[in-house]
């Protein structure tokens, strides 16, 4: 049973730094896909960043435009577990943070419909 578990957030100053953790169970590190998400109150559901790796395209990453250079996911296999680096926050970045996985096929998207298991949300607030 794929299962995935977010932590990390909290509340921090504008400009400052937070990374969450994806603790992940279920598959392998082989061939997975997991994608970061977040969902500010009155908005929609918006892709951050995604990473994946399969037999054919190993470490591959993607971010949406606008926060490329600003956050950064990684994995750590031996851990299971995804990281978002998030840096240079702003007020608006504040959000409830998902992460889902997708196996089948491992591949990277930045739309949540994509992603056939997820995690519970983890909150993060940036104060001006």
């Amino acid at each position: 049973e794929v299962q995935l578990q977010a932590s990390g957030g909290g509340l921090v100053q504008a400009g400052g730094s937070l990374r969450l953790s994806c603790a992940t169970s279920g598959f392998t590190f082989d061939n997975y896909a997991v994608g970061w998400f977040r969902q500010a109150p009155g908005k929609e559901r918006e892709g951050v960043a995604c990473i994946s790796s399969s037999y054919a395209m190993p470490n591959y990453t993607d971010y949406a435009v606008s926060l490329k250079g600003r956050f950064t996911t990684s994995s750590d296999g031996a851990k299971s577990t995804v990281y978002l680096q998030m840096n240079r926050l702003k007020p608006e970045d504040t959000a409830i943070y998902y992460c889902a996985a997708q196996i089948r096929p491992p591949s990277c998207a930045l739309f949540g419909a994509w992603f056939d298991y997820w995690g519970q949300g983890t909150q993060v607030t940036v104060s001006s």
